[in-house]
């Protein structure tokens, strides 16, 4: 994959009072670069809960391609291809929900937990040239 038509993606979850911290930030890593940062920001439920949202930003073309080759491993992989005019917006921004607890357990699946947002470069900026974009990208990886 040479170049990769994204100027970056962001990916985020949120670790709940009731969840192990060390297991949440694992299942992140799963699609993160080794030993890449994650920034960690303490916020406070409705209820007075702890909530800790762990998020990282991958900019540097490699560690964009680390993770979307986690992407590659995706169960539903033909069904994203087939859904990206409604993930893309209009300002050419690609968003999955990706599975927190399968991602722990190194299974990567659409589903709830953890956010993914991946900046797609398109010229002009129209979701419809972003929408191919993300469309070609999607496919080199399959192949």
């Amino acid at each position: 994959m040479p170049q990769i038509p994204l100027h970056y993606v962001d990916l985020r979850t949120f670790c709940y009072a009731t969840e192990d911290e060390k297991r949440v930030e694992e299942a992140l890593r799963t699609f993160l670069p080794e030993e890449f940062e994650i920034e960690r920001v303490e916020s406070e439920g409705h209820y007075g809960d702890r909530i800790l949202v762990l998020s990282a930003r991958v900019e540097k073309a490699d560690d964009v391609r680390h993770v979307l080759s986690r992407l590659a491993d995706l169960e539903s992989f033909d069904e994203l291809i087939g859904e990206l005019d409604e993930r893309v917006t209009e300002n050419t921004e690609l968003f999955l929900r990706l599975d927190k607890q399968a991602a722990f357990s190194g299974t990567i699946r659409l589903g709830d937990g953890i956010t993914f947002r991946g900046k797609v470069e398109a010229y002009p900026a129209k979701k419809a040239q972003a929408v191919e974009n993300a469309e070609d990208v999607l496919e080199r990886l399959r192949d």
